[in-house]
């Protein structure tokens, strides 16, 4: 058995709350991504709730939408959370702005894959350089892609465990648990839109469509940019 397995083995699959207990434990370095999604809205309540030491950041792509920056300000506000912010490298966004406009993404999906690579992967690699456990607010139920990945992980890319406390959690769940608590989400969840990125490349999605649908929809193709890949 490798290191890593034995690592992962090293967590008992439990609640949510449980889960962040047992990672702290384990670890002084572990941090936490939010998108200010529901999933991830939950997880920073709890991770409050219980003042648990675990670093929280985001990554900003510069085209977000402004209903995003709102839930945002809201949460630093209500939380009196800090919230680290991890933005491009301006000099190659500006470079591929330059080069092939502000739109390039919607050409082809080579086009589209180079403008997640500056705008959230390489934010990504840094805002993980230091961490051993990678929480997320992934859930099974969001996609096909997702429910082969596993609620425990070794993340080989990054080199990092990447725990998803919600991942059995059904969307009926998540807004139970997000309305008991009065938790302030995204307006745009209330219009159709479950998985909300970059403005540009996110629309809402049909009745039947999975929650993924409405992510780089012209595509047509398995719905992730290269944040969470499945292993």
């Amino acid at each position: 058995m490798t290191k890593k397995q034995l690592l992962i083995n090293d967590f008992i699959p439990d609640s949510p709350e449980s889960l962040l207990f047992q990672a702290i434990q384990k670890s002084e370095k572990v941090v936490f991504s939010t998108s200010f999604g529901k999933e991830d809205q939950a997880i920073t309540f709890l991770i409050q709730k219980e003042q648990l030491p675990i670093s929280i950041f985001t990554l900003d792509t510069g085209r977000l939408f402004e209903e995003t920056y709102e839930v945002h300000d809201r949460t630093i506000n209500k939380y009196h959370v800090q919230i680290k912010v991890y933005s491009p490298d301006q000099n190659k966004l500006s470079e591929l702005v330059s080069k092939k406009g502000p739109l390039s993404f919607y050409e082809s999906i080579e086009n589209r894959k180079e403008c997640c690579a500056i705008r959230k992967i390489e934010p990504l690699i840094r805002a993980l350089e230091n961490a051993e456990i990678w929480i997320t607010g992934l859930r099974k139920d969001q996609s096909l892609n997702r429910a082969q990945m596993s609620q425990i992980e070794w993340d080989e890319s990054n080199q990092v465990i990447k725990i998803h406390p919600l991942f059995y959690w059904t969307n009926e769940q998540l807004d139970l648990f997000l309305d008991t608590n009065n938790i302030p989400i995204n307006i745009l969840h209330k219009k159709g839109f479950p998985s909300i990125g970059c403005a540009p490349c996110t629309r809402a999605i049909e009745k039947g469509e999975d929650e993924r649908a409405g992510r780089w929809w012209w595509e047509g193709s398995k719905k992730e940019c290269g944040l969470h890949q499945t292993n």
